[in-house]
């Protein structure tokens, strides 16, 4: 838990004071708490220390990082340029006059991932406010995101065969961030594997979460027959989906 900490009082002053108010803890959603330690951390001290220079700076060049760690620009180049590879760290060439441009570093929109988000709870505190409100919202909630949802991945399914819908929607799945795959089965089912849950923080409180997710594969994909065979939620290690087309269906009953 995180917890604010307020600054010691003054021995100076002998005057009785109230107690201080204690600071609310900060009640992080359970992927949030574990990702802790992860991201800079994991990191080399060295590259550790540019990427967070460049991150209270905004931009700076190859001396004004060396300068604020107390390096040598040559140390910080080394760093800049497997940061770069990478693709943590991009830059962009100043020239403020004759001569040679100035290179000045920035953090590439990749590298964001590196420091903690708290977007899984604030979504869990803004559906919990509805729920205060009216409990029925939850469901709309997930209703509305499904049907935004289908309404896209139909218009990327459209005119397509069977298997190229089922590798299309994994594609769908995958930018949606589920980090998803499909395998072709020789009976011509298929099965499509989240690797990742975009959304375990609210999964895991709400379940209206899982079930939208498996109505939106159906009604993604018509006419097929969808199973979810592995959960997350369940405690798998991964969220799994057999596919097959309706016409195995038919044959199968």
């Amino acid at each position: 838990m995180a917890r604010v900490r307020r600054p010691p009082s003054d021995p100076a002053v002998s005057a009785p004071r109230a107690a201080p108010a204690v600071a609310p803890e900060v009640d992080l959603a359970p992927s949030e708490r574990a990702g802790l330690g992860v991201g800079l951390d994991a990191m080399p001290a060295g590259r550790r220390a540019v990427l967070s220079v460049l991150k209270e700076r905004g931009e700076a060049s190859a001396e004004e990082v060396a300068a604020q760690l107390g390096v040598t620009a040559g140390a910080v180049r080394q760093h800049l340029g497997t940061l770069e590879a990478e693709g943590l760290v991009a830059y962009r060439d100043e020239r403020p006059g004759p001569g040679r441009p100035r290179r000045r570093y920035c953090l590439a929109p990749a590298a964001e991932a590196l420091w903690p988000k708290r977007y899984g709870q604030l979504t869990n505190d803004v559906l919990g406010f509805l729920a205060e409100t009216d409990p029925a919202l939850i469901g709309h909630v997930f209703e509305r995101r499904r049907g935004q949802r289908v309404a896209r991945a139909l218009a990327r399914l459209a005119d397509r065969t069977f298997d190229e819908q089922v590798q299309e929607l994994t594609a769908i799945l995958d930018d949606d961030g589920y980090l998803a795959t499909a395998e072709r089965h020789d009976d011509g089912s298929w099965l499509i594997v989240e690797h990742n849950c975009a959304i375990l923080d609210v999964a895991l409180r709400y379940g209206a979460a899982c079930s939208s997710e498996l109505e939106f594969l159906r009604q993604a994909m018509p006419g097929t027959e969808i199973e979810r065979i592995a959960h997350m939620v369940a405690g798998g290690h991964r969220c799994a989906y057999e596919v097959r087309p309706a016409t195995a269906v038919c044959r199968a009953r």
